[in-house]
């Protein structure tokens, strides 16, 4: 997969960056590895190669700690389509989704201490055990990082899809990374004696009373040494991490189709306004013209 960093000139841009080789998956879930599609041969080959592509393109979404008075660095991720849609006629982000953004999915996983994603989300996109290839164990050791990241759920109900609550138990053995459970007081108590019976008592985050409070969820998080956080969605969780102050960048993936119809868009709910910078910006050699942009919240 060849990508030409557009941006910024600091970094060198225009220049050429090449992605993680397509094989041996990074990380499983809801839009997991693609194999198969790798690049076009040919455009913007005048530019420089970096002599470690995979170091290279990792430098450039390196996932930083938490700036100072911040308990965590959260960062988001999602696909959109260049009409806005976060979701295909399938109802889920695969089928607009493609192999660019699929490795930079894996990569981006690699990198997080835990990846946040809503329960609603973590069912339709098919979530499962995450972990990270073995080419990137190394840097994740080097930052005193675990061996993969952990997957937290966020359930109002105190309800996570079964096949989660196997590979905790699997987890919970050694066998599988952990998965974690955020949810609220409002879930019941019969609801999370359920989930700290199958996660154990350190896996269930209660924050908020009638709705999970995210600001102390994720305080939650960083005192299980989880500091950086990649929000995967839905839309209406998205939102709300921007409403409340904790989004600090996005990985915007956008991928060229048109697809109409009546989908999420990338954040849905009361209307808000956050403005971003752009940080740096890709262009996929991919037979379609993927755009990968990065984006800090201007604070």
């Amino acid at each position: 997969m060849s990508l030409r960093l557009l941006h910024p000139p600091s970094l060198g841009a225009p220049r050429l960056v090449e992605g993680p080789a397509p094989g041996g998956a990074g990380a499983s879930g809801g839009a997991g590895a693609s194999g198969g599609a790798g690049a076009s041969g040919g455009a913007g080959a005048s530019g420089p190669r970096s002599s470690d592509s995979q170091d290279d393109l990792a430098d450039l979404y390196a996932h930083a700690l938490p700036s100072p008075g911040r308990a965590a660095r959260v960062r988001a991720n999602l696909v959109t389509t260049l009409d806005g849609a976060a979701a295909g006629a399938d109802g889920s982000s695969r089928s607009i989704s493609g192999a660019t953004d699929l490795r930079v999915l894996v990569l981006l996983r690699s990198l997080a201490d835990v990846v946040l994603v809503g329960a609603g989300t973590a069912r339709s996109e098919g979530y499962g055990p995450l972990r990270v290839r073995a080419s990137l164990a190394a840097r994740r050791a080097a930052l005193g990082q675990a061996p993969a990241p952990a997957l937290a759920v966020v359930t109002r109900s105190g309800r996570l899809p079964g096949n989660l609550l196997a590979a905790a138990s699997g987890d919970r053995r050694g066998a599988a990374p952990r998965v974690l459970a955020v949810t609220c007081a409002a879930a019941g108590d019969p609801a999370l004696d359920r989930l700290r019976s199958g996660l154990g008592d350190d896996a269930v985050v209660v924050a908020g009373d009638e709705h999970v409070d995210l600001v102390e969820a994720v305080d939650e998080l960083a005192h299980r040494g989880l500091h950086r956080v990649l929000c995967e969605g839905g839309p209406a969780l998205l939102r709300d991490v921007v409403a409340a102050g904790l989004l600090d960048e996005l990985c915007l993936t956008t991928s060229p189709l048109l697809v109409a119809g009546d989908g999420p868009r990338a954040l849905v709910g009361e209307a808000l306004v956050e403005r971003l910078e752009l940080a740096s910006l890709l262009l996929a050699d991919d037979g379609g013209g993927t755009l990968l942009g990065r984006w800090t919240v201007r604070r």
